[in-house]
């Protein structure tokens, strides 16, 4: 059994990765790590797990008695935590923020199995992808393997409100979110940077900007994207390097048929699809931000990392209806 400590295991991120976890064949949470919550049961606080766990908050950390530790804080709050506390070097971390996503002056890998399956087995440390990066890049990886993002990549991508985390604010009220829509950090949204690190880790060179608009959506979780690329390619052509792209992929599938949001909410799944209309390729992708775009992908880090079926304890049924 993998041994596990779960650091910021209050909010949507932890509640889910302790969902999954308790349902993994090979894993024992050894400790739920909450502050504010220290000594109520985890039940209490994420009410799906009601009958599921008599676990409850911890506000101690015995590194010690670990295998791996999630980090489902809050963006920038991991690098300053292991700046304070020690962990020991055979514990393996896998951070679900976005601190250590691009390379730079530490040893976290960037885990996108699609692309870095064979360095996240020989991992210690694992940056987990960011929710519109992972819906973005498994729309665009197979164009940057054909090296057709020569020119700007228009794209928007729609999200549920659970990806703006569990305190609440002006426009995750409902009286608000709901029937509206409205985008944000447009050109400039913080994920655009580790989704061009991938692209041109594929491609070789991306020269091209990647034009993101992200909307907020009137939904809870998911994410749905379509990305315009301009290409001369037959789109024959194109279809079967996607095809082949994905082919080996655990949870990434290429779809001939148009997709929708509701085949991937509550799975690890990633869903791609691609039509072409006069010289210009739309690519369709959809994935559950809490799943794919957190700890699902999280949880298929650690099968990875830990030489397991990298679907371990992440067979799930859609709510397709």
């Amino acid at each position: 059994m993998i041994r596990i400590g779960i650091l910021g295991a209050a909010g949507y991120t932890g509640g889910e990765l302790i969902r999954l976890l308790l349902n993994h064949p090979e894993a024992e949470i050894v400790f739920a790590n909450s502050e504010s919550n220290a000594g109520n049961l985890v039940s209490d606080v994420h009410e799906g797990l009601i009958g599921e766990t008599d676990l409850r908050f911890t506000d101690e950390m015995p590194f010690d008695q670990v295998d791996v530790v999630f980090f489902c804080f809050g963006h920038g709050k991991s690098e300053a935590f292991l700046k304070e506390h020690s962990i020991p070097e055979n514990v393996k971390i896998i951070d679900l923020a976005q601190d250590f996503r691009i390379k730079g002056d530490h040893d976290f890998v960037y885990g996108l199995p699609e692309i870095n399956k064979e360095a996240i087995q020989k991992a210690q440390h694992v940056a987990n992808p960011g929710c519109f990066a992972t819906c973005i890049q498994v729309a665009l990886l197979p164009a940057a393997y054909l090296n057709l993002l020569k020119e700007d990549v228009a794209v928007n991508a729609i999200t549920g409100s659970t990806g703006a985390g569990q305190k609440p604010g002006a426009t995750t009220h409902f009286s608000w979110r709901n029937n509206n829509l409205s985008i944000y950090k447009p050109f400039q949204h913080q994920h655009i940077a580790e989704i061009r690190q991938s692209l041109k880790q594929v491609q070789g060179y991306l020269d091209a900007d990647i034009d993101f608009i992200p909307y907020r959506g009137d939904f809870t979780r998911g994410i749905f994207c379509t990305a315009v690329v301009k290409t001369p390619a037959p789109v024959e052509d194109v279809i079967e390097i996607y095809k082949d792209f994905y082919q080996g992929a655990a949870f990434t599938h290429y779809c001939d048929k148009p997709i929708d949001l509701k085949q991937v909410v509550n799975t690890n799944k990633a869903l791609v699809h691609v039509e072409k209309y006069g010289n210009k390729l739309l690519i369709t992708s959809c994935i559950d931000n809490l799943l794919k775009g957190a700890v699902g992908q999280a949880v298929q880090n650690m099968n990875i990392m830990f030489g397991l079926d990298e679907t371990a304890g992440l067979r799930l049924k859609a709510s397709a209806f």
